[in-house]
């Protein structure tokens, strides 16, 4: 099996690579401007929002799986049109796809959101990603959308952030919760999915909701920090208009992969 990894510089993208290497497929992962540096993958540059480039590279590889991650938090061109145009790729190919989403395009509240509810996004970044979502479904209805939450793990951004306010560099949020998942685990589900048939959307994240502050406090006790030193804020403080309580149920997932999504307690222990 050949796989299709867009988006194979970033920290999920990386991983997915890895891993399937590790399984012992043949891996073309793309990049931008950044570089994969995943031994046994071949590398292609790759612009997503270029449809016809695109489609060349699908139609040159002839994948039997693509897993599509790329995104820009800022750029409706790369997170809405990219995946539209590697959907209708895929499609062309007869390619499984398996499209990574966010728990971004859901507008938050107190009760855990299912598999099944539609998006409602209330900021930029949920619309592209639900616009994604809209569009993969509408090329390819057997597709596999992944929702997933914050993606932790060495090396991951959300980590360091936690470090950085631990230090007094940056700011928290004390009332955003989300579901953090280690990037092994989300890999290792995505790979199961390119090998299985679920189609739509599917709630990949961890069992534990926390705030963005609370995770912070996790990642002091990990690496012996002064907790004191963690600065944080509210949502509502810093002017953003986005969403605040995101807690994904991914009891299908759980009940659907042999891998274990371990919660964000036990990853930091």
């Amino acid at each position: 099996m050949t796989l299709l990894v867009v988006g194979a510089s970033g920290f999920l993208g990386g991983e997915v690579c890895r891993q399937a290497v590790a399984g012992g497929r043949a891996v073309v992962g793309t990049c931008h401007g950044g570089s994969v540096g995943v031994a046994g993958v071949v590398v292609r540059r790759l612009d997503v929002t270029d449809r016809a480039a695109v489609r060349a590279l699908l139609a040159e590889v002839r994948p039997d799986a693509v897993v599509a991650t790329p995104y820009r938090y800022d750029d409706w061109a790369v997170t809405a049109d990219g995946a539209a145009h590697v959907a209708y790729a895929a499609a062309e190919v007869g390619a499984r796809l398996v499209h990574l989403s966010s728990d971004a395009l859901h507008a938050g509240r107190p009760t855990p959101y299912s598999d099944d509810d539609p998006p409602t996004p209330i900021f930029p970044y949920g619309a592209a990603k639900a616009a994604a979502e809209t569009a993969v479904r509408a090329v390819d209805p057997g597709a596999a959308l992944v929702r997933t939450s914050l993606i932790v793990g060495e090396g991951s951004k959300q980590i360091q952030l936690c470090r950085d306010a631990l230090a007094g560099r940056a700011a928290l949020f004390s009332d955003e919760f989300r579901c953090p998942i280690d990037v092994t685990d989300l890999a290792a589900a995505v790979l199961e999915l390119v090998d299985g048939d679920h189609a739509g959307p599917l709630n990949v994240a961890g069992p534990d909701a926390v705030s963005r502050a609370e995770l912070g406090l996790l990642v002091a006790r990990r690496e012996g920090l002064d907790p004191a030193g963690l600065k944080t804020t509210t949502s509502a403080a810093s002017g953003l208009h986005r969403p605040t309580e995101v807690r994904l149920d991914s009891t299908r997932a759980t009940g659907l992969l042999r891998t274990r999504l371990r919660g964000v307690v036990e990853i930091l222990a």
